[in-house]
């Protein structure tokens, strides 16, 4: 593993005058502000449509793309949204997403461009977009009618939908979508749309230099299409309920837990057909990025089951996940040497770290955890950089966490004494010491969110575990791109023999 180093930012909190970070001019704008400063990683969360609580953790699809990630821009250079139609957006705010106002927007935004790609596309372009139906279609045509379905009950789970739809009665759904053919098209002309950008800025990122870090949940969303269309995969009672659902015990970051909400799958029946919707959610990922981050792998070795009748995680109980037998089934569809981060955060037991080391997966420290342990010695934590192994990410921290100004301002005196005295410094600009420790490390990679480069405070917090508002939502402005940092984050990837090759 090349010895690299790069910036966590997810596409949405990227600046744009439409409300929401998006795949256009300011997503390759921010791959030349990357390469500028010497990075040679741009990691992103999951990037698929958001369904509760605008979470990209609680996607409505394993596979298909956020259509809130649609450039407008890009729709009229293609030429099937007149520039006309950009003119006057609403006035949305500068710092933040406001979804539901996105949402609506965009969506008319894409019926306009869907009535010009059939008025005015090329035979190329038609073409193309069939041929992205006929190669998509093991997942695409399930999750177009999953939406379109979600739209007509007024965007309800599909637990609440009529029952022909809800049990996905065959004659129901036949006549529904003979009824609706144009529903159905504006969905996977959205996802058409969606890959045709992304692969555009994945191209840009190559040329500069630049790889792009995928994020897959472990699980996924209850109100999805793969819940929807695979009951049979999960712990879904006759009605299509959870019976339990996932979540992790009291943490660091709550004392009652986290209650994510997510059904859990059925293992033995995943394992039966060779783990093939993990086999194609993994082959999928690779196509569009060239690591991917596991999100909580420890489930993979045990994961914490909860009743779904408990309103906490506290009342919980480890259950044997899949272990090797699920990785063995990806590596001989997808090749021994899988390009993954394991995310091992959280309460790490022996066979977690076995399941890690025999894969040989990098795992992941976070600064911000190695300095709150701090005792006499400085010793104790294996997330200090005394203690880092090569086959390692170490990030300053991740969209779980407080932003370093925000962390640092919340410490008590003893805690950021010591902090002052491990790293040699008088605190004053707290981030570049922590990302000049980062860097330092004989970690192969380092890695820090966008926040932490640009010196915010806890105002830009991206997600505050256990709390249900005002996640997800933050946004960096133009403005905020930042020259003179991006100068000190070469000089500084530089020093410590980090810059992609060919290095200087």
């Amino acid at each position: 593993m090349h010895r690299t180093s790069g910036i966590l930012l997810h596409p949405t909190s990227l600046p744009s005058p439409f409300g929401i970070g998006d795949l256009g001019p300011s997503a390759h704008r921010f791959v030349d502000f990357l390469a500028h400063a010497g990075q040679g990683l741009w990691q992103m969360l999951p990037l698929g449509p958001t369904g509760y609580r605008d979470s990209p953790y609680q996607c409505t699809s394993a596979f298909a793309g956020n259509p809130l990630l649609i450039s407008p821009e890009g729709l009229v250079h293609s030429g099937w949204l007149p520039a006309a139609a950009l003119d006057n957006p609403p006035q949305f705010p500068s710092d933040q997403v406001d979804f539901d106002a996105v949402s609506a927007w965009k969506y008319n935004l894409l019926q306009t461009a869907l009535r010009g790609f059939n008025d005015h596309a090329s035979t190329v372009d038609r073409q193309a977009f069939s041929a992205f139906c006929v190669a998509e279609q093991v997942w695409l045509d399930d999750f177009a009618l999953y939406c379109a379905l979600k739209i007509y009950h007024d965007r309800l789970p599909w637990t609440a939908w009529e029952t022909g739809y809800a049990q996905r009665d065959p004659d129901a759904l036949m006549q529904w979508c003979a009824d609706h053919p144009a529903a159905l098209e504006l969905q996977r002309f959205a996802q058409f749309v969606f890959f045709q950008q992304w692969q555009a800025l994945r191209t840009h990122a190559h040329a500069q230099g630049v790889h792009l870090i995928g994020d897959i949940p472990i699980f996924v969303a209850h109100d999805s299409s793969e819940v929807w269309k695979h009951p049979e995969w999960f712990e879904l009672d006759a009605d299509g309920h959870p019976t339990v659902i996932a979540g992790v015990p009291p943490d660091y970051f709550s004392n009652t837990g986290q209650r994510w909400g997510n059904p859990l799958y059925r293992w033995e029946t995943l394992a039966a057909d060779g783990y093939s919707f993990w086999v194609e959610r993994l082959r999928r990922m690779l196509e569009l990025v060239d690591l991917v981050r596991i999100d909580h792998f420890r489930g993979f070795a045990a994961y914490w089951e909860i009743p779904a009748t408990e309103d906490t995680a506290m009342n919980g109980r480890w259950v044997q996940g899949p272990g090797l037998a699920l990785f063995h089934a990806l590596q001989a569809a997808l090749g021994e040497n899988l390009p993954l981060i394991a995310e091992d955060l959280g309460i790490i037991t022996p066979d977690v770290e076995a399941l890690r080391d025999e894969l040989q997966l990098p795992g992941m420290a976070v600064l911000q955890f190695g300095f709150e342990g701090i005792e006499g010695d400085f010793g104790r934590s294996a997330f200090l950089p005394h203690h880092h192994r090569t086959q390692l990410a170490v990030y300053t921290g991740t969209h779980d966490n407080n932003s370093l100004l925000g962390w640092w301002a919340e410490r008590d005196s003893d805690t950021q004494r010591k902090v002052r005295h491990y790293l040699n410094t008088d605190g004053a600009e707290i981030h570049w010491d922590c990302i000049r420790i980062a860097l330092a490390s004989v970690g192969a990679l380092a890695l820090f969110p966008m926040q932490d480069v640009l010196g915010l405070g806890a105002e830009s917090c991206m997600n505050r575990p256990g709390t249900a508002t005002g996640n997800w939502i933050w946004r960096y402005r133009e403005d905020q791109l930042d020259e003179a940092a991006a100068g000190r984050l070469r000089e500084l990837t530089r020093l410590y023999g980090r810059l992609p090759y060919p290095t200087e």
